[in-house]
């Protein structure tokens, strides 16, 4: 072999070898170990984190975050993590807990911080909250409103770049991308809501979980509990759904993929009401149903809604 195919060899191994290394990823380490709450907010640190994060969720698919009680594996869980998200607004309190019970001296991100809460007040003062520990003077469902979410998604990537500063160009990549699919979700669910008759908005559903979305997009939702699933619905407030809804002529009641639906079936039984379908408000669905993350979420409850009261 001459010297000239030789060096012609030798080059061509050298662009292969090249060609090779520009195909490693370039993040060759370890993923970022997060931990977040509950389902909905695993997805949208999973959605910004891509392949530099691996999300943990505490609380999984159809898991109910208002009764949620941690064991020993979450705590170490959550003792291993380097970065934790929590939703705040008294949702999930007892993540604040565990963190200071493991001595997890990690960042502890609060991802509602920024949002402009909803007041709640409780008209029944006779309802049950026996063992309740939340704060409801604030509404904590704030992920129902895709304005809000857009200010979830961006203190989820100014945190994930603080903790891993070398992936700030993929986060911020993942974030505008995430802010473009919430653009097009938010247009379609303006456009469900336009095509329903003005008398056809009202929602009956199993506890007070979609405030939010109601004053985002000119629905009005109706519930016999309040802001948690931990409250007792009282007979005055259920008798006085009912007279309500035979008032006003509402179309259709909804169920909660994580709440009982016997109320609400007696609510159907005494009013006319139709069953409207089911509903996704504080946890997504498991990966084989119809709500596996936040958009898919968000997309078939308006589209349930909407073929319900049209």
């Amino acid at each position: 072999m001459t010297g000239l195919a030789l060096t012609r060899r030798s080059a061509l191994a050298g662009i292969a070898l090249a060609i090779t290394a520009l195909a490693v990823p370039v993040h060759a380490q370890a993923p970022l170990q997060a931990v977040a709450s509950f389902t909905i907010l695993g997805d949208l640190v999973a959605e910004i984190g891509g392949d530099r994060v691996a999300v943990t969720t505490l609380v999984n698919a159809g898991g109910d975050a208002h009764v949620f009680e941690p064991g020993t594996r979450d705590a170490r869980t959550v003792g291993g993590a380097d970065i934790v998200f929590a939703n705040g607004l008294g949702f999930d309190p007892w993540m604040d807990r565990l963190a200071t019970s493991t001595e997890y001296a990690g960042p502890f991100v609060v991802v509602s911080a920024g949002v402009m809460p909803l007041r709640f007040e409780d008209e029944d003062e006779g309802a049950d909250h026996a063992g309740h520990e939340h704060e409801h003077d604030d509404d904590p469902h704030a992920w129902q409103s895709v304005a809000n979410v857009r200010l979830y998604v961006a203190t989820i990537a100014d945190a994930l770049v603080a903790a891993d500063p070398a992936g700030e160009a993929s986060y911020r990549a993942n974030l505008a991308a995430y802010l473009a699919e919430l653009d097009a979700l938010e247009a379609d669910i303006v456009a469900a809501v336009a095509s329903l008759p003005e008398a056809n908005r009202t929602v009956i559903t199993s506890h007070d979980a979609f405030g939010y979305f109601g004053a985002a997009y000119g629905l009005t939702f109706l519930a016999p509990v309040g802001v948690s699933t931990e409250a007792e619905a009282t007979p005055a407030a259920v008798a006085r759904l009912i007279d309500q809804i035979r008032a006003t002529g509402v179309r259709a009641v909804f169920i909660e993929s994580m709440t009982n639906p016997r109320l609400i079936e007696q609510i159907a039984r005494e009013t006319g009401a139709t069953f409207g379908g089911e509903l996704y408000a504080d946890a997504l669905s498991p990966p084989d149903g119809p709500a596996p993350t936040y958009l898919a979420m968000m997309r078939y409850n308006i589209e349930t809604i909407a073929a319900a009261l049209r």
